[in-house]
C-alpha cells in the first residue's frame, strides 16, 4: 500500500505534466479530484475561483500574495482564452505597458472583447478583471505577447487616452521608441481621420527627439485634407536622446534612471566634504560587521543571532560538535555573508583609492555573489549551476506586484545598468539608484537583496557617506518603499528612508 508521501509524489507528477504544457492556470478538469484535493491540502495548489487554481509553494502562509502575483499573467491568459477564445485583447494602455517591459500586476486588468459583459471578475489580493464590451482592433493591429492578446505598439499609441503620456510617461516613451517610422502609425490615423490624435503623436515624437516622424505624420495628414495642430502630451522635455535599435526594456531602464535621479538626490543628504581616510573607513566597516550581517540576513528571513555571526567571523562555527550550529541553511547563509564581505572590502579599497565605483561594482559584483552562495553550494543545498551568474529562469519577490524582467532581458539590462552607474555624477543618485535598480532587475537566482545592499554601500563610500545598515525593524518600510518605486515609479520614499538612515549613521 502506497504511503502518503508516495501518493503526494504521484500527485506532484500529475501537476508537473499540466504545468509543462505551459500557462499559469490549472483548471479543475486538468487533474483528477483526488490529485487536486491532495495538492490543495499540501499547499501546492491554491484556488483562485471555482474550478481554477494556480501553483503554489507549501511554505507560503495562507493568504500570502506571492504565488498569485507570480502566476497572474499566465492565469489571465489561460482564463481569457478559455472564456472568449481568440475574441479578446488587452486595453491599449496595458498593451503598451507590456510592450515596454512593465509587467507590474495591475489592480484591474481591462480587456476589450465583443462578448464582454462590462462586469468585473474579482480575483485574489485586491485584483480584478474587467471585460469591456467593445469591438477588437483589426487583425493586423494585434499580436500576442507571452500568451496575452495585445495591440501592436503603433496601434496602441493611436488608441490610448491623452493622460497616459503623463501618468505612464516612462512606458509611453519606451513604446514610442519601438516605432521605426511614420508609416507604422499613419494607416490608422489616415483611415479614421484622427487629426487630434495625429497632432498628439506628432508632439510626442518631437518631444522624444524624433522630429522626422513628427513632420511625416503632419505632412501626410495634411495631404489627405486634415487640419493637424501639434500638441505635446508630455509634461516635460525628453530626458534622454533616442537610441536606434535598442530593446524597449533597455530604453525603459534608461528612462527610469534619468526620471528618478533628480528625485533621489533631492531627498538625500548632500555628500560630505573633505577627503576620506581609507584605513579608518574600512576599520569602521569591520566594526559594524556583526550588526550589519545580523540585520541584512534577518531582512531576508534568515534566523541568525549576533553570536553566530561573530563566531563565523572568528572561525568558531562548529556544526559537527555544536548543537546550536546545526541549522545548516541559516548558518551557511551567515558564513556566505562573511565571505562576501571580504570581497566587498577589496572593492571598497579600490573605490576609496579613487576608482570609478560603477566600474568597480561591474567588475566585482559577480565575486560578491559567488562568495555569498558558495557555502550552500558546497553543502549541497544549492545547485552548482547557481554559481554560474545571472539567473536562467524566473524569480519571485515575495508579496510584490513587481514582476522582474525575464532572464533573457537581464543580460541586456545589466550592462546598461552598470553603464548608467559608471557615468552618474551625483553620489546620492548613485547610492539610491544603485540599490533600487539592481533589485528591480533581480539578476541572480537568490541573494539580490544582500548584494543590492552591498552595492549601495560601495556607492555610499564613493560619495563619502558612512556604511549604512538597514535595520530589520524597518523591514516593512524598506520593502514598501521599494515596492512604490518598482510599481509606481516613485523613488522618493525609498530615497527619504535611506537618507534618514545615513543621517543617523
Amino acid at each position: 500500500m502506497a504511503t502518503q508521501a508516495e501518493k503526494l509524489a504521484r500527485s506532484l507528477e500529475a501537476l508537473a505534466v499540466v504545468l509543462a504544457a505551459g500557462g499559469g492556470a490549472v483548471r479543475a478538469r486538468d487533474v483528477s479530484r483526488t490529485h487536486r484535493a491532495r495538492l490543495v491540502e499540501a499547499g501546492f495548489l491554491r484556488e483562485v475561483m471555482k474550478g481554477w487554481y494556480v501553483p503554489s509553494q507549501p511554505d507560503q502562509p495562507v493568504g500570502e500574495s506571492t504565488s498569485w502575483y507570480f502566476s497572474y499573467w499566465g492565469f489571465c491568459a489561460d482564463y481569457l482564452e478559455a472564456r472568449f477564445g481568440d475574441g479578446w485583447c488587452l486595453s491599449p494602455e496595458q498593451s503598451l505597458m507590456l510592450h515596454a517591459g512593465n509587467r507590474t500586476v495591475p489592480g484591474q486588468l481591462v480587456v476589450r472583447c465583443p462578448r464582454g459583459d462590462n462586469a468585473a471578475v474579482m480575483l485574489p489580493h485586491a485584483t480584478s478583471l474587467l471585460s469591456v464590451r467593445s469591438s477588437l482592433p483589426p487583425v493586423d493591429a494585434r499580436t500576442v505577447v507571452d500568451g496575452l492578446r495585445v495591440y501592436r505598439p503603433a496601434a496602441a499609441l493611436s488608441a490610448v487616452a491623452k493622460d497616459f503620456f503623463t501618468t505612464h510617461e516612462t512606458d509611453a516613451r519606451a513604446a514610442l521608441a519601438m516605432v521605426r517610422d511614420a508609416s507604422e502609425v499613419l494607416p490608422v490615423l489616415l483611415e479614421r481621420g484622427h487629426s487630434t490624435i495625429a497632432g498628439r503623436l506628432a508632439g510626442a515624437f518631437a518631444n522624444s527627439g524624433r522630429e522626422r516622424i513628427a513632420a511625416d505624420i503632419e505632412q501626410a495628414m495634411r495631404a489627405a485634407g486634415h487640419v493637424v495642430r501639434r500638441a505635446d502630451p508630455f509634461a516635460r522635455a525628453s530626458l534622454i536622446s533616442p537610441v536606434d535599435a535598442e530593446p524597449p526594456h533597455v530604453r525603459r531602464l534608461r528612462l527610469m534612471w534619468h526620471g528618478m535621479r533628480d528625485v533621489a538626490a533631492a531627498h538625500f543628504p548632500a555628500a560630505p566634504a573633505g577627503p576620506i581616510d581609507a584605513d579608518t573607513y574600512l576599520r569602521l566597516v569591520d566594526d559594524a560587521y556583526v550588526s550589519d550581517a545580523y540585520h541584512s540576513l534577518s531582512i531576508e528571513g534568515y534566523q541568525v543571532s549576533r553570536d553566530l555571526v561573530a563566531r563565523i567571523r572568528e572561525g568558531r562555527w562548529c556544526p559537527d560538535s555544536e548543537e546550536r550550529d546545526r541549522d545548516q541553511r541559516h548558518a551557511l547563509a551567515a558564513k556566505g555573508y562573511w565571505q562576501s564581505l571580504q570581497q566587498v572590502r577589496r572593492s571598497l579599497a579600490r573605490v576609496l583609492a579613487g576608482e570609478n565605483p560603477g566600474v568597480v561594482a561591474d567588475q566585482d559584483h559577480g565575486a560578491w555573489y559567488r562568495e555569498l552562495v558558495g557555502p550552500e553550494v558546497t553543502a549541497g543545498l544549492r545547485r552548482p549551476a547557481d554559481l554560474a551568474g545571472y539567473r536562467d529562469g524566473t524569480v519571485l519577490i515575495r508579496q510584490s506586484r513587481h514582476i522582474p524582467p525575464a532572464a533573457a532581458a537581464v543580460r541586456d539590462l545589466m550592462p546598461v545598468f552598470f553603464e548608467l552607474l559608471g557615468t552618474e555624477t551625483d553620489p546620492a543618485a548613485r547610492a539610491v539608484l544603485g540599490h533600487f535598480v539592481f533589485v528591480y532587475i533581480h539578476p541572480y537566482p537568490d541573494g539580490n537583496g544582500r548584494v543590492g545592499r552591498f552595492l549601495m554601500n560601495v556607492m555610499m563610500a564613493a560619495g563619502g557617506y558612512p556604511w549604512t545598515i538597514i535595520p530589520v525593524e524597518r523591514r516593512s518600510v524598506y520593502m514598501e518603499a521599494l515596492e512604490q518605486a518598482s510599481t509606481a515609479g516613485d523613488v522618493a520614499p525609498f530615497a527619504r528612508m535611506l537618507g534618514e538612515l545615513v543621517a543617523r549613521a
